[in-house]
């Protein structure tokens, strides 16, 4: 592979110890894993076997029932440091609220987080729509989602503002709609440049923020076509912002379950699947959708007057509401196989063998659908490892992926062609 030739961007989100609502009842997992510092600086060894750009870390800073599926309890903040010294390439995406931070103090830890990891690390950049979050920050009423990205976007041009003039001495005078400051971050910028900003552009709206201030953008798209359609969106904003068209890069969510055969894979899934509580896919649709689907036939799609609930309004974001919709209305598949589709909980699902997820990879690659992904495991480590050992060589031989990391740092790696 020539220095300059096009290649995929593989972050790998971990949640917890997988993304299947059952992992945790793996073998391979013990129990406090979770809040086990040893087991987070495993997966990042890992990872970085197998080259990835990085490893995005969600955040929901409130506490879930973890009798349904315990998933992450400790601050994404305080896991980078920790998984950082563990390793010396693999870079981080950690994610922090623009609605429930103030800029200075943000900035300051995030540019911190740069300084401490030689230029590993990426902030994702949420709005937050969950209303028990808020409440631990005060916040009785969920702000509307006009104003969550009005001030989204001041607050990390706002942070950007001071990381520029991070070693400057000189003080930032930030005068917004919603923000005003007059502050200095008072740290020394021994290694160049700042963090990449990363955010999940879904809904219109989302859209708009992720052209306008992101440097890598986390899509939903379930198909080579609707992702191609997303990111010329988001370069179309960019280009419209005097950005160049294609500073974002874009990287659709995908949830994988992988087995040397498609055999393999599928009965891999349906294992985990089983072993979660009965109703868990069904209760995250409701969710994902804003519906009450306890009395649906899982035989027959879904009633059309629920789709034009959905289609109203409510559940998790704009965004997933909109790509679930779309795939109810095109395929009108029953409720049991979007069940099974669900898989990726929002997300593009896959389960299949190492070819087969790397002929899917590159289909959108080739299509300018996406520049990279944004890959989920159903479990850690065995899942990781089948995509360490065996998904990543197939991309290897074909030119897609690196066989060596170079001496970029996580923005410049994002940057590269």
């Amino acid at each position: 592979m020539s220095p300059d030739a096009r290649r995929l961007t593989i972050n790998v989100n971990v949640l917890g110890v997988g993304q299947r609502p059952a992992a945790w009842r793996s073998p391979d997992i013990v129990p406090e894993a979770i809040v086990d510092l040893g087991h987070w600086q495993r997966v990042a060894r890992l990872a970085e076997r197998g080259l990835v750009d990085a490893i995005f870390l969600a955040d929901r800073p409130a506490i879930t029932d973890p009798r349904s599926r315990p998933v992450q309890y400790l601050d994404p903040l305080v896991l980078v440091p920790a998984m950082a010294a563990a390793t010396e390439r693999v870079g981080f995406v950690a994610t922090a609220s623009t609605t429930l931070n103030e800029p200075v103090e943000l900035a300051r830890r995030l540019f911190s987080l740069h300084v401490a990891t030689g230029g590993r690390f990426a902030w994702n950049a949420v709005t937050t729509w969950d209303v028990e979050a808020m409440r631990n920050f005060g916040i009785e009423e969920l702000p509307e989602r006009a104003e969550r990205y009005d001030r989204a976007e001041e607050f990390v041009q706002a942070v950007r503002a001071l990381w520029d003039a991070a070693g400057t001495r000189e003080e930032v005078r930030h005068r917004g709609a919603r923000l005003s400051f007059d502050a200095s971050l008072g740290i020394d910028p021994v290694v160049p440049g700042r963090p990449a900003v990363v955010q999940a552009g879904g809904s219109a709206a989302g859209e708009r923020l992720a052209g306008r201030v992101a440097d890598a953008v986390y899509s939903i798209a379930h198909d080579p076509a609707a992702s191609a359609a997303h990111r010329r969106a988001v370069q179309a904003h960019a280009a419209a912002a005097g950005r160049g068209a294609d500073e974002p890069r874009v990287y659709p969510g995908l949830a994988l379950v992988i087995g040397s055969t498609e055999r393999e894979a599928g009965e891999r899934f349906e294992h985990w699947e089983h072993q979660a509580p009965p109703t868990y896919s069904l209760r995250e649709l409701e969710k994902a959708l804003g519906l009450d689907l306890s009395d649906v036939d899982l035989e027959r799609p879904l009633p059309d007057e629920l789709v034009r609930e959905a289609e109203a309004g409510g559940g998790w974001s704009e965004g997933y509401r909109r790509v679930l919709l779309a795939r109810i209305r095109d395929e009108r598949p029953t409720v049991r196989a979007l069940l099974r589709d669900f898989g990726g909980y929002g997300q593009r699902f896959l389960a299949g063998t190492p070819e087969r997820i790397a002929d899917a990879m590159q289909e959108w690659f080739d299509a300018g659908a996406a520049d990279g992904f944004n890959v989920m495991i159903d479990l850690f480590p065995s899942g990781l490892e089948d995509l360490v050992d065996h998904v990543v060589p197939v991309l290897q031989r074909r030119g897609l992926f690196r066989r060596g990391y170079d001496d970029a740092d996580l923005l410049g790696r994002f940057r590269r062609p």
